[in-house]
């Protein structure tokens, strides 16, 4: 097959035009996708039990584990690149073949361990269908980076909603059809193969891979520092579960889980792209330290203040959100949420730091701090887990102000901000919140004997008109910065 040429240098009009189009493809598709996998998500969830969650959750923490050395800073390598020949992309298919069937065999001999480390057979049957993940690696990777050189979002946007609709429906057949578990287990399965086969086709990638890989060492250095700095994300990240699974039930785990799901909504699907858009913003003034620190002060405020009510609000309304949202075989969910609720706005803060330290040249702060933030929780979940859900939630309530306080500390001088500017840029919003959840929380009293809908609604409604109205009244300055600062961000 015809390899796709890599375009060369374009007017500024022209990437100006390419960057518009991006923009447009890219954010637009991620909504799409996302309002088809929440309505998926939401369904299943009603359908399965806390069981099902559990035995997956147990089998993901493998699977997170391998899937970070799957090739796709390879990828990224390529990405970066300023001159690709023919070869250097039959390399990176063959480096990715063979990366992944050696994943997919290592996942395989590992079945069997893990099963045993959980005392739950199936896991090793999941893992075992699982490894088929792995095949489809390559077939995502290569393309994703052929087209996002060429700055082709377009066809990567038709990808990920087709294969989001196709992934919905297999869950959906799944949970409807009573396979439990496997519904979890076949519907990624769907999702990669079709995002691999469209994408493939788009990119025109299907090229003969090379297994001489002589010369390309820059691309294995730039993928081996992309991996080691996701261990230490994945350190953060699934030491509960990994502690958890040992100790808990599969319906336990799942109930735990669920409730992280939940509260970390905001964290893990807001603030990611805003992530980026304020690494390109740093990358761009980074050469005025003082045009940095206000950056990052400006741009803590404006999350904190839609993360303070949000989490405030999630807190204290954990009951009935869970009752309308998955149902009444989920309501020991809720004082997980409402728990877990209180410790995410430390973790908000503090993915907020590694952009800013990447964009001025000092990733390593990022990379330590994760190093850091993976031993203090992981010892947070070792004692917390011996308490069930409940004390794994008051492990993160009581860890992570340790790590954001060791992150702060290392952090904010590269920033240049100090921490009495970030207290100061908070503190107004924080104190709306407060009020807010205050409010709402004796409101609720007065709802008990309404049914979780209704009642969600009113103190939903309540919550925001108090949230609003409080800094109308109280912190007009401050409503009026974020009022401007969206205007100019839209």
């Amino acid at each position: 097959m015809t390899l796709s040429p890599v375009p060369g240098p374009e007017s500024p009009e022209s990437l100006r035009t390419q960057v518009r189009r991006a923009v447009i493809w890219r954010s637009g598709s991620q909504i799409v996708a996302q309002m088809i996998q929440w309505a998926s998500t939401f369904l299943v969830i009603r359908l399965l039990d806390p069981r099902d969650y559990g035995l997956f959750a147990m089998a993901q923490v493998v699977l997170v584990l391998l899937n970070m050395l799957n090739g796709f800073g390879l990828a990224s390598g390529l990405i970066q690149a300023a001159d690709v020949t023919e070869r250097q992309i039959r390399q990176l298919f063959g480096m990715l073949i063979a990366l992944n069937v050696g994943l997919a065999a290592l996942q395989l001999l590992l079945a069997p361990v893990a099963a045993a480390y959980y005392r739950q057979p199936i896991i090793a049957d999941m893992l075992r269908v699982q490894a088929l993940l792995y095949l489809t690696t390559p077939f995502v990777a290569l393309p994703f980076a052929l087209l996002s050189r060429r700055m082709d979002f377009r066809h990567q946007a038709r990808a990920n909603i087709c294969a989001s609709i196709a992934a919905a429906a297999a869950a959906l057949a799944g949970a409807l059809a009573g396979w439990g578990v496997w519904t979890l287990v076949i519907a990624p399965l769907i999702l990669f193969g079709v995002r691999g086969a469209m994408m493939t086709w788009s990119a025109r990638s299907l090229v003969w891979p090379s297994f001489d890989f002589r010369g390309a060492g820059h691309l294995a250095r730039y993928g081996g520092i992309v991996a080691a700095g996701q261990l230490f994300w994945f350190g953060q990240s699934q030491a509960d579960v990994f502690i958890a699974g040992r100790l808990f039930s599969p319906h336990t785990l799942g109930i735990y889980t669920t409730g992280l799901f939940l509260a970390q909504i905001f964290v893990s699907k807001v603030v990611p792209p805003l992530n980026e858009v304020a690494f390109s913003a740093y990358a761009r003034i980074q050469h005025d330290p003082e045009a940095v620190a206000a950056a990052f002060v400006r741009s803590v405020k404006v999350v904190m203040a839609a993360a303070f009510p949000f989490y405030l609000g999630l807190a204290v309304t954990a009951e009935p959100l869970v009752l309308t949202a998955l149902g009444p075989k989920w309501a020991e969910t809720a004082p997980v949420v409402r728990l877990l609720a209180l410790a995410m706005p430390f973790m908000t803060l503090q993915v907020l730091y590694t952009p800013a330290c990447d964009a001025l040249g000092r990733p390593g702060i990022g990379v330590s701090n994760g190093a850091i933030g993976a031993v203090v929780l992981a010892i947070g979940f070792l004692i917390g887990a011996h308490w069930g859900p409940g004390g794994l939630a008051t492990a993160w309530i009581c860890a992570y102000p340790v790590y954001l306080g060791i992150s702060s500390w290392r952090a904010l001088p590269v920033i240049g901000a100090s921490g009495h500017a970030i207290l100061s840029a908070v503190a107004p919003v924080l104190i709306a919140a407060l009020a807010m959840a205050a409010a709402v929380l004796l409101l609720d009293q007065a709802l008990l004997l309404l049914s979780p809908l209704p009642r969600l609604a009113i103190l939903v409604v309540a919550g925001a008109g108090i949230y609003g109205g409080w800094l109308a009244l109280f912190a007009r300055a401050t409503m009026s910065e974020l009022i401007a600062t969206v205007r100019r961000t839209g």
